[in-house]
């Protein structure tokens, strides 16, 4: 291909029309937009890294003014433009309309034309075998404080220079698009401020292979230990469109400069519907994707993994997270990144504050979807359809769609809320509410078919990964927190957590890690079946539970690494977002009666009068019953810790009655490949029995620290049966005889120099408690999500008042 083709105009120097992709590079916006720019960028840049981007040319912001000009189109643009009203916008889609059908009645000029057919046939001759992508790239594009994404048309499958011409004059049309017309309003550029260059590229056959979107920084939280990867099958329109829920994974930033395996997380889309090339006139078209391809991921791992290195390395050399479009070619197996832009709206954000929701209302939800922001709102559904439907809505509608595209970007703005049947993290729906700062539920399914025009909603983002939207007006509570408020404290305030869900949101809060995970969670939710019964699935009856697991295990021969890998994937995503500060993973505590309620738990699990006080905890770990199944936990624990390059897990054991029992324990650690101080592990032990505390001396020799169960501790000292109602109110934390074994074993610990922290609620209810830990000198305290902060200002009212009262003394 020629460098460039020119075309002396009525001004002393040569207009360039084209420019191959790779001799441009970031600095030649100004030339071929941001999107090109950042093509040639990559293509000079990150190749030698074996980061591979599909060649082609740049169609020049030159060309583009040079067809404004012999066409004489610039001024009676200009006078469509000034007939709008800036303020309603109100006759904004007529004065788009006038505006591109001015562009499309226009002619490119025949230097233009000469250009782009020679340098179309250049890339047959060097092997294009079927079509091009053609892509606007306007000049304000992709930049760092505005992306522009989605503002501006591309057209997929173009074969032929007759039809890549016409395509580049509607790319010239969509700067008029209303919704692009409505953005740089809203961005303050003026409207022949931006310049529109083409992009024509080799398409990657992705309608027979996968596509999708990736983001260096996770996309609801902005937490930047993560890659966020999603997408589906065919053309990666349908992801950016929102118009599939997708197959979605998180990775390990530090695993990945390391070569280990980053997959932390990953979840299976429904991925009902695929867009692939059609013919004629409909260059793309709709097809279902049939079962099989619903049921299995749209990656290999190692594809996963390269994606995953690549996306560090397009971060790494723009020096910011980044927004990235990639396509698998399924002829050739082979991947490609097609596009890469700035990521723009955590990198632009700011938080000095944030709210927290909670929910007062108890009702079942009737529909339940992903959920995008952490709010939750009330409002009047309006159903709408296509942009026909704009009239009928008004400011402070929940907005309720199939899917929303960029053409109602404008029409968005009215909303308090979107609600949509199709989509996932990185659908259209999502970034705009993430734009706007308001909730999303997308991927409902049937949220069309089960909400009517004019009902009232609430809608609820506050739960974590999912959305749920109820019937009527629901009743929440709020709470404003100003982040640069919240004290630095000498002791460390943790998380007791259960959701790994919930972890990237709660990781952006003032803490020093996750003082209690809890295993028991991960293992109802997610794994939902016994250990034992998958150690054991062979000789398992014939019954409806086994035809259960067998659903639930579907992807796995060896039905013990369904287990490893979801709990591993569990874990691996809480200490990912934490990264590097400490989660202590407390090993699974269920009681018999609730193992049982798990699939297939029914044959393992002996009944028990107490099982409060029972096969609980540590007794389980090495007793022949369960020791199968604890070797499943190890496994999962070694596979965070060393393949996952997750260093910062450590682990916990409960209810350990006995020094005997606590050297079996760690025993069995061992045999299981997990051994104290081995690459740094550090092994807790709870404190919530009287002789984890009498013989505190002796299980510090044994373990790296303690950690106060707060709730245990009160029962067993005072003997009290803390679910029984008729004398709960003697189960009182502030007791002398519990907070003299709390305090006892502060000093043992300390003098034999391991760490002591607490779980419980005490602290953050109880300023008294609080004051009483600090006095200890307690190393931590570990809180639930919606008593960190308060718990952080009691145990900040405590430090001060401490300080004080030495600095007092001292002046005696």
């Amino acid at each position: 291909m020629n460098d460039k083709f020119t075309h002396a105009n009525t001004t002393s120097y040569a207009v360039i029309y084209i420019y191959p992709f790779n001799v441009l590079s970031s600095k030649d916006t100004a030339k071929v937009g941001g999107k090109n720019a950042s093509l040639g960028e990559m293509i000079r840049n990150l190749a030698s890294l074996g980061v591979q981007v599909p060649d082609g040319f740049a169609v020049s912001v030159d060309a583009y003014y040079e067809f404004l000009e012999y066409n004489k189109l610039a001024s009676r643009i200009q006078d469509v433009l000034n007939t709008l009203d800036r303020q309603s916008l109100s006759n904004l889609s007529i004065v788009g309309v006038q505006c591109r059908e001015l562009i499309l009645s226009g002619n490119l000029p025949e230097a233009v034309t000469k250009a782009v057919k020679e340098s179309y046939r250049q890339l047959l001759e060097e092997g294009l075998n079927h079509s091009v992508a053609v892509r606007s790239s306007a000049t304000a594009e992709d930049s760092p404080t505005a992306s522009f994404a989605g503002q501006h048309e591309s057209f997929l499958n173009v074969t032929g220079a007759e039809n890549v011409l016409i395509a580049i004059k509607k790319c010239y049309a969509s700067l008029f698009n209303d919704r692009a017309i409505k953005y740089r309003i809203d961005n303050s550029f003026t409207d022949m401020q931006v310049g529109q260059s083409v992009g024509v590229q080799r398409m990657v056959r992705s309608d027979i292979g996968s596509a999708g979107v990736i983001f260096t920084i996770e996309p609801e939280n902005g937490n930047s230990n993560i890659i966020y990867i999603t997408g589906a099958w065919g053309l990666g329109e349908s992801v950016v469109q929102g118009a599939v829920n997708t197959d979605e994974y998180y990775l390990f930033k530090n695993a990945i400069e390391n070569n280990a395996e980053s997959i932390v997380y990953r979840s299976l889309g429904s991925k009902e519907q695929m867009l692939v090339y059609g013919e004629g006139e409909n260059n793309t078209v709709w097809r279902a994707a049939n079962a099989s391809l619903r049921d299995q991921f749209i990656l290999s791992d190692e594809e996963v993994h390269l994606l995953g290195k690549w996306s560090l390395q397009i971060e790494n050399h723009y020096h910011t997270p980044m927004d990235i479009e990639w396509a698998k070619d399924g002829a050739t197996n082979k991947l490609y990144i097609v596009q890469a832009r700035p990521e723009t709206v955590h990198t632009n954000r700011k938080a000095i504050a944030i709210t927290e929701y909670k929910m007062v209302s108890k009702q079942s939800p009737l529909l339940v979807g992903k959920a995008v922001g952490r709010s939750i709102v009330t409002g009047t559904v309006s159903i709408v359809k296509s942009l026909t439907d704009s009239p009928k809505v008004k400011q402070g509608d929940i907005i309720v769609a199939d899917i929303t595209n960029p053409d109602w970007n404008a029409l968005l703005k009215k909303a308090i809320c979107i609600v949509t049947n199709k989509g996932g993290r990185t659908s259209h729906a999502s970034i705009v509410a993430r734009e706007l700062g308001i909730p999303a539920v997308v991927g409902t399914l049937n949220a069309t078919e089960k909400l009517v025009d004019g009902q009232q909603i609430t809608v609820s983002c506050a739960g974590g990964d999912e959305g749920y939207v109820y019937s009527g007006h629901m009743e929440w509570q709020e709470k404003k927190i100003e982040l640069q408020n919240i004290p630095h404290t000498r002791t460390s305030p943790m998380f007791i957590l259960a959701d790994p869900m919930k972890a990237l949101h709660y990781a952006a809060y003032p803490n020093q890690g996750v003082g209690l995970l809890r295993m028991e969670f991960m293992i109802s939710n997610t794994i939902q079946v016994h250990p034992m019964a998958l150690v054991k699935y062979d000789d398992l009856p014939s019954d409806a539970e086994k035809k259960q697991i067998d659903a639930l295990t579907r992807h796995y021969t060896n039905k013990k690494h369904f287990f490893i890998d979801k709990l591993a994937e569990s874990i691996g995503l809480v200490a990912a977002a934490f990264y590097p500060k400490d989660v202590i993973v407390r090993m699974s505590d269920f009681k018999t009666n609730e193992y049982m309620k798990l699939l297939g738990g029914k044959y393992f699990e002996p009944e028990e009068e107490n099982p409060m006080l029972g096969f609980r905890g540590a007794s389980r770990y090495y007793h022949e019953r369960y020791r199968e199944g604890f070797a499943l936990e190890c496994a999962a624990i070694k596979k965070v810790r060393e393949e996952m390059l997750l260093s910062n897990v450590k682990i916990m054991i409960p209810f350990c009655r006995t020094t005997g029992e606590a050297r079996q324990v760690l025993q069995t650690l061992e045999s299981f490949g997990l051994k104290r101080k081995l690459n740094g592990l550090e092994v807790y032990v709870m404190a919530e029995i009287p002789s984890n505390i009498l013989l505190a001396a002796e299980f510090a020799q044994l373990f790296d620290g303690f950690s106060i169960g707060s709730n245990d501790l009160t029962q067993l000292t005072l003997g009290i049966d803390r679910d029984s109602a008729i004398i709960s109110g003697l189960f009182d934390e502030n007791n002398a005889a519990v907070k003299m074994l709390i305090q006892n074993l502060i000093e043992v610990a300390h003098h034999k120099g391991v760490k002591v922290g607490l779980c419980g609620q005490a602290p953050s209810d109880y300023p008294a408690f609080a004051q009483f830990l600090v006095s200890c000198r307690i190393d931590s305290v570990s809180f639930n999500p919606d008593a960190i902060i308060r718990g952080i200002q009691n145990i900040n009212e405590a430090e001060v008042e401490s300080r004080q009262f030495q600095e007092a003394v001292s002046d005696i």
